[in-house]
């Protein structure tokens, strides 16, 4: 079979991008080829990999699955694919999946990296898959308690994920703390509590921090209870962050953790794999139409060049990248 042609967006310098014409080898028996539906992109991960913000130090930790090119740039990359299968085994030609690649409309992968979305997903959802697992991988992390007031911190997508998780839980209260009070609007289409940092609770059980201002993180520690855990999910790229650790941060007992999902936590390791954490978050999708509130924006994959700057500087949530039907 012929190689097949590609158009993928690249980082070509820091805080400049192209769509670059390529080329893939047709898929032997046991690989698929994907012709993409959509791509998502929350700001946080890839607004830092656009300004060029990684730190050297994790270069090799930040490589997305099928990343090509190397930090700073030029370089290949994104996490949040939907698309239908093309070609493959027979019981997979039809079949939309979910797969950790970058940005662009047609791409080969071994059968293992694609993840099949439940029927009841619908593809314009299934690009928050990452995210949500993201999410899950922080409950885990946090290990709430029955009966426990949790702030989050960051009403970004990851913090309302959280927000929502915890929400769910028998017993448990969350609130979704951010300075935009236009966020009290996602809020409430999550269920979830809302409130700015000057209404915010004093003496939650445990702070989880997305919003990756040193701010944020600062008020964290003044929100949480004496013995209370604060957990920072939020990354900083190059970014130095000052903490006030002196003061009362030793005397009333406190915590700071740090969840990061390129790793099951130690203590679900025996029973979850990575694919197992993936499959889990596409049947949390499924369920959670919700969620549908934290895409939005969406733009063609052509313009992505053009919205790219925008998306890395904006203020939103998710953005959709949405691609032709044939290319």
């Amino acid at each position: 079979m012929p190689a097949i042609t590609t158009h993928a967006f690249w980082i070509d310098s820091p805080q400049s991008g192209s769509i670059h014409q390529g080329h893939c080898a047709a898929p032997s028996p046991d690989m698929l080829q994907v012709r993409t539906l959509y791509s998502g992109i929350s700001r946080g991960t890839e607004a830092l990999v656009w300004n060029g913000l990684v730190p050297e130090s994790e270069y090799q930790r930040m490589r997305a699955p099928f990343q090509e090119g190397h930090f700073p740039a030029p370089v290949k990359y994104g996490y949040a694919n939907v698309g239908v299968v093309e070609v493959g085994p027979s019981d997979w030609v039809g079949a939309q999946v979910f797969c950790l690649f970058p940005h662009q409309d047609r791409y080969v992968v071994p059968q293992q990296a694609a993840h099949r979305l439940p029927e009841d997903l619908p593809a314009e959802r299934g690009i928050l898959a990452a995210n949500v697992e993201t999410a899950i991988n922080a409950i885990w992390d946090l290990q709430p308690q029955m009966g426990e007031r949790i702030a989050v911190i960051g009403a970004g997508v990851v913090g309302c994920l959280v927000a929502s998780l915890i929400q769910a839980m028998p017993g448990c209260q969350a609130q979704l703390i951010d300075i935009n009070p236009a966020r009290a609007t996602t809020a409430a289409a999550l269920g979830v509590e809302f409130a700015t940092p000057q209404t915010a609770w004093t003496q939650a059980d445990r702070v989880v921090h997305t919003s990756a201002t040193q701010a944020g993180l600062n008020h964290a520690l003044t929100l949480v209870a004496t013995n209370g855990v604060i957990l920072e999910m939020s990354w900083f790229g190059k970014t130095p962050v000052s903490l006030p650790l002196g003061q009362d941060f030793h005397a009333r007992r406190l915590t700071l953790r740090s969840s990061q999902v390129g790793q099951v936590p130690p203590h679900r390791a025996s029973q979850w794999t990575t694919d197992g954490r993936l499959n889990l978050a596409l049947s949390l999708l499924a369920e959670n139409t919700a969620w549908d509130a934290l895409i939005d924006s969406e733009s063609a994959f052509a313009e992505l060049p053009q919205t790219m700057p925008k998306i890395a500087s904006g203020q939103g949530l998710c953005h959709r990248i949405i691609y032709p039907e044939t290319t």
